[in-house]
Formats: C-alpha cells, structure tokens, sequence
C-alpha cells in the first residue's frame, strides 16, 4: 500500500504541479516564445536527469532515487510560489524538471520490472495523465476563482508532501535489483533510434498544443484548463485499454503517426482534436513500454531512456512552436507539428524493433 501511495499518488501530484502553471501562462509572460519557454524548462530539465537517474536506480536502487525527486519538486514548488518574473521562473522550472526526471525513471523502472507490468504502466501512466487534468483543471479554475495565479501551484506543493513521507517508509524489492551494463548503451540507443525519435514527436505535439492553446484561443485560463484537461482524459481512457493489449510497436506506431496528422489539424480549428491527440499519444506510449519490458537491458537504464526522449519532445517541439508561431503565425505552427507527425509515419519502418539488444 505504500508502494503505491508512493508511485502513484507521487506521480499523480508531479505531474499536477507541472500542469499548474499552464493556465496561467499569460500571468507570467507576454510573448508566445516566453510562454514556450517557460512550459519547455521543465522537460528540458527532466531531459538532462532521465538517464542518469536511470542508470543511477540500476546501481544504487529506485528508492533513493524516488525520494530525491519527490524532495526537489517540493522544493522548486516552494520557490516558484514566489516567484513571477519570466527568467527566474524558466530556471525554477527546469529545477522542478529535474526532479521529475529523477521520480519518474526511477518509479518507471520500478513499474517496468514487476511480473503484472502491463497492468501496473497502464495505472502508472493513467495516474500521471490523471495528474495532469487535474493540475489543469484545479489550477486554472482556482486562478480565475481567486485571482491568484500561483494558488494551483502552492496546492500541489502541498499534496507533493504526501507521497514524499510515504516514500521514508518503503523498501527496494530485492529482486528488483539489476546489474548495468554499459556495453547496452550504443545498441539501445542506435538499433531503436526510430523509437526514440517516435517517442519525441509523438509526446512532443502533445505539448505543442497544449502551451499554444492559451494564446492561441484566448479563452480564459478555466476554460483553458478544461479543454486542454480532456487531452488527458482520452490518455488516460486509451492507455487503460491498450495496456491489456499486445499491440505491435511498428504498425501501432505508423497509424498512431497518421492519425496524428488529422488530429493536429482538427485541433487547430476545433478543441475536440486534443481527444484525437490524447488517445494516440497514449496507445503509442503503452506500446513502447511493452515493447522496452521484453528488451534485454536493465529497465532503469532502458526507462531512463525512454523518459528522456519524452521529456525531449516536451522540451523542444513546444519551444521551436513557440517561435514559429510569433515569426508565422499558429497556423504554420500547427502545420509544422502535423509534418513532424508525417515524418514519425515514414521512418518508423526503419526501427529494429522485434529484436533484442545484444
């Protein structure tokens, strides 16, 4: 019990007090860029802890690492309460990243290592989108209650404390326990490179319109939070479902990519496309995670990849948005997303995917 007070109401919050701020984006920055930024730091910063935080639940076990995660995004809660100036807040942001990279490798591999894990990623994984409606929803409606930007933010900051001293309280199962092998690394990384770069598009258009929408619509940050929260929600729906599924990565991943198409121009024109984009992205995700349970490599490291490359996506793809948008226009913005999608579509083929690491 509180194994899993700790894993998933510790991954519901993270990911709740990351979405906090995506309301009230405006509040702390005028240009669309900024607001990109802002949005980008916190998975730049997870993009820089996944691995190492992967490698590092390998050796010294996930435990350590989950608590130190849990700390440092109570932490940078704490600050960014404070704190509204644009730059700060990217700084603080990429910190609290960096603590969710070291959380969520380590609760990953955790996950990914046990007998039932397609199960256990499907609950996993639907906490965490959980925890990102909520965060949108809570965070955008108290703002617009309470004319306080920062209200969701000290909230969850708050909630965050919960499954940190839970985490005082657990053990590292030993059968978790791994040996790394660094002679894994270049074969994970260059036989699956059309995984990784799926894992980047396919995550990264989620935030593309997820830190467009606010500007883009000019809705209020509660209606804001609401709409981009069904994302989430179709997540969550669709992740359930294909977790007790055997999908193939390969075709998965290919009409996933098509789809995707559709489902970024549908949601330039209509708000009901962020469903469309919310259950691909989740079918991709559960089918990448199947796919990395069965790889011959230890799942911390494996994990950590695989995080990183998601939280790349969310670091980049909105950012490079973020520009294109203030230089063109949303509409080329939402094209350029599409693109991205099309090219996941073509070189997913080209995957090793099927074939173990050796």
């Amino acid at each position: 019990m509180r194994t899993r007070l700790t894993l998933f109401f510790g991954v519901f919050v993270v990911m709740a007090l990351s979405n906090a701020i995506v309301p009230v984006l405006p509040s702390f920055a005028d240009s669309s860029s900024l607001q990109g930024a802002i949005y980008a730091a916190y998975f730049l910063g997870a993009v820089f802890s996944t691995l190492p935080a992967g490698i590092l639940s390998d050796r010294l076990g996930r435990v350590p690492l989950i608590r130190l995660g849990l700390a440092i995004t109570i932490l940078s809660g704490i600050v960014l309460s404070v704190v509204s100036s644009p730059y700060p807040v990217i700084v603080i942001r990429f910190i609290e990243g960096v603590g969710a990279g070291c959380f969520i490798a380590a609760a990953m591999s955790f996950v990914n290592s046990v007998p039932e894990h397609e199960r256990m990623s499907g609950y996993f994984m639907a906490m965490l989108n959980a925890g990102l409606v909520t965060g949108l929803v809570t965070a955008g409606w108290l703002s617009a209650y309470f004319h306080l930007p920062v209200i969701g933010v000290m909230l969850f900051t708050g909630c965050a404390v919960i499954p940190a001293c839970a985490a005082f309280f657990i053990r590292e199962v030993p059968q978790l326990a791994t040996a790394h092998d660094t002679r894994l690394l270049l074969p994970l990384v260059s036989g699956y490179r059309w995984l990784w770069y799926s894992s980047v598009v396919m995550v990264g258009i989620t935030g593309v319109v997820i830190s467009l929408y606010p500007e883009f619509s000019g809705a209020s940050s509660d209606i804001a939070g609401i709409w981009i929260a069904l994302m989430s929600v179709s997540t969550i729906i669709a992740v359930l479902i294909a977790s007790r599924l055997s999908l193939p990565p390969v075709p998965t991943i290919r009409w996933s990519a098509v789809l995707m198409i559709f489902g970024v121009m549908i949601a330039f024109y209509s708000p009901s496309g962020f469903i469309v984009i919310g259950a691909l992205a989740g079918i991709v995700m559960i089918a990448q995670m199947a796919f990395l349970a069965g790889v011959k490599a230890p799942q911390g490291f494996a994990m950590g990849l695989f995080s990183t490359t998601s939280y790349l996506g969310m670091a980049v793809l909105p950012f490079l948005a973020g520009l294109v948008a203030d230089s063109g226009g949303f509409f080329l913005a939402f094209c350029t997303a599409a693109f991205c999608a099309l090219t996941v579509a073509l070189t997913i083929g080209l995957c090793a995917c099927g074939r173990p690491v050796s």
